[in-house]
Formats: C-alpha cells, sequence, structure tokens
C-alpha cells in the first residue's frame, strides 16, 4: 500500500556525511549529559516509599498530585490502580525520616484535602482479627480515605532493578545482532546496532538534560523503541537486498538511495499512525503515561531518522557490495557430464 510513488530517487547518501556529523556531535552530547547530570531515577530505582490509598469515589489524581507538591515533593509518583478509587504514591526516601513518619503526614495531608480528621479507628480484618489503623474521617463521620498499604522500599532493591534492566537492555541488542547478522550480514547487524544504540542514548540523553523521572515504563518504552528501530532498518535493507537483485548496473550508493526512496510511503503511513497513538497517550493519557509517551515519541522520531543516515550509511562505508546478500551463481563446467 502506497499514499504516493517518487519517481526520482532522492540522493541520501550524498548527505550522509553532514548527518552523521550531526548525528555524532548530537550522541556525544547526550553522553556529557548523562555523565555531567546523570538520570533522575524514580522510586523502583533509588527507593522510597510506596503508599496505596482508596477513596470512597473515583479520585482526583491531578489533586493528590498538587496537595503533595505543596508538602515539597517535586515530582511525586501518583497512578491509579485496579479501579479509579485505588491510588499508588511513590515518594522519594527522605533523610533522617523514617517510611512510618513519611506516610503518617502523607496521609494526614491527604484527609486535610478532604476536608477530613485522621483518626485511628479499630477494624476487623477478613481473617476476624481487629486492628488499629489510621483513616480519615469527614464531618460527617464517614470515611473518607482509606489508607491501604503503606511499603518501603530499599535502595538494594532499586540497584537491583537497574541492573536487571541493564541486562535486559544488554540482552535484546545481542540477540538483535545475532538475527541480523543470520538474516542478512555482519556489515548489516553492526550498523543496525550502532543505529540503535545512538537511538537508547539519544532518548537518556533526553531525560538527563531534562531531569525528567526515569522510571520502569521509561524503561519499557526504550526496549520497544529498540525493537521499533529494528523493524525500519530492516525493511530497508530488505529493498537493498531486492534492488541488488534487479538493478544489477547500479552503484552501492545508487542502490540504498532507490531503497530508502522506495520506503518512504511505508515509513510516513507507519510511523504516522504510530505517532498518533502515542501522542494520544502523551496529551491524554495522564502523568501515568506521559514520560513513557514521551520516549517513544523521541524513539519513533530518531529511530526513522537513524535507519535512514547511520545504519544505511555505516552499511556503505564498511564496504557492504551486491556479493553479501547474493551469492554468485556459479558457471557449469563444459566438461560436466561429457563421456570420456
Amino acid at each position: 500500500m502506497e499514499f504516493f510513488r517518487i519517481k526520482k530517487d532522492i540522493p541520501f547518501m550524498r548527505h550522509a556525511l553532514i548527518f552523521n556529523v550531526i548525528s555524532a556531535l548530537t550522541f556525544v552530547a547526550a553522553v556529557f549529559f548523562l555523565v555531567h547530570k546523570g538520570l533522575h531515577l524514580s522510586v523502583e530505582f533509588k527507593g522510597g516509599t510506596v503508599m496505596e490509598v482508596k477513596y470512597p469515589k473515583a479520585a482526583n489524581l491531578e489533586g493528590i498530585r498538587n496537595t503533595l507538591i505543596g508538602m515539597g515533593y517535586e515530582e511525586p509518583g501518583v497512578t491509579s490502580f485496579d479501579t479509579a478509587r485505588d491510588v499508588m504514591i511513590r515518594l522519594p526516601v527522605e533523610k533522617d525520616v523514617s517510611a512510618a513518619n513519611t506516610s503518617l503526614r502523607v496521609f494526614d495531608a491527604l484527609c486535610k484535602a478532604e476536608n477530613g480528621s485522621t483518626k485511628s479507628v479499630d477494624k476487623v480484618t477478613e481473617k476476624g482479627e481487629h486492628i488499629v489503623k489510621n483513616a480519615c474521617i469527614d464531618a460527617a463521620g464517614n470515611e473518607s480515605v482509606d489508607l491501604q498499604k503503606v511499603e518501603f522500599v530499599g535502595p538494594q532493591v532499586g540497584e537491583e532493578l537497574a541492573q536487571n534492566g541493564l541486562n535486559a537492555l544488554v540482552m535484546v541488542i545481542i540477540g538483535v545482532m545475532i538475527y541480523l547478522a543470520i538474516r542478512f550480514e555482519w556489515k548489516y547487524a553492526v550498523s543496525a546496532i550502532f543505529a540503535n544504540l545512538h537511538d537508547v542514548v539519544i532518548i537518556l540523553g533526553f531525560f538527563a538534560y531534562f531531569q525528567w523521572e526515569f522510571s520502569l515504563t521509561v524503561l519499557a518504552a526504550i526496549l520497544a523503541v529498540l525493537g521499533y528501530s529494528v523493524n525500519e532498518s530492516v525493511v530497508i535493507f530488505d529493498r537493498i537486498r531486492e534492488n541488488f537483485r534487479k538493478q544489477r548496473k547500479a552503484s552501492v550508493q545508487e542502490v540504498i538511495d532507490s531503497a530508502i526512496t522506495s520506503t518512504i510511503s511505508r515509513t510516513i503511513i507507519t510511523h504516522g499512525c504510530t505517532q498518533m497513538m502515542v501522542l494520544s497517550m502523551l496529551f491524554f493519557g495522564g502523568q501515568a503515561l506521559h514520560y513513557f509517551a514521551v520516549a517513544l515519541t523521541i524513539g519513533i522520531c530518531f529511530g526513522i531518522y537513524s535507519s535512514v543516515f547511520v545504519a544505511a550509511a555505516i552499511a556503505m562505508w564498511l564496504g557492504v557490495k551486491r556479493e553479501d546478500l547474493i551469492k554468485p551463481v556459479k558457471e557449469k563446467d563444459e566438461t560436466d557430464g561429457a563421456v570420456v
């Protein structure tokens, strides 16, 4: 399916050096910000307090977030789970303040925001046990906010999650390289990996420069971008292999330009539709999906760029040729089958 067809090939590879110099400078800048500023890690990675509260009706997440910001928390994690009434709050570690004191102070602020007061009430669990817990009681004597659970995520757990995330990233890269080396040739595998790492580092550079919160959802977005970028590179490499069969007299640069030009319509359709879905998450998905959508948006834009100007250009500079993808046909010996 094509919306349009470009009759004359666009000379992408003629400008490959300029764009790769820009890409290299962007890559170096991203690495600099990662080293100089570092990532603003979320509670999952550096530890903190996790609270679960339940409201009698659908919770106002933005109101809860504003209450916590008013208490001095810069970027509190406030998300709904299970139902619209259940809210999970993630708070960073505070020096010289225990998780219990943090949860009590936050719960009291949430209770006051609902025009209630914190009181100790006697409750019966499902097992028939009597427990005393804090509850928010409004003016009518009804319970408005219920503190369900409080957990403390230690730094050791965060380090383990960070290590597991790094391992997942490395395994994906190794798997992609093996797949491309088997399907095409090692030069294509190397060029695609360079392009993918280029995308990942630039996304991390954006998060380091703007100090956006880096959470598990952002890590999931980066892994998705890896697969997405590889798919674009594979489509272009497939078209290059096809053009090598059709355009016998064309140079390598002409073959690559023709391959990229012929996939432009497909790229616009695929990435345009995907970006519309991502933008809907960005604008209407709320705070929970905001940085996930931001990472995907950056990854999609740079994924297109890297597949065209980084992956294809590096493959060309590595000396890719027709024989790398198409095995030459051996001519039959005239003496074969002759009777002596």
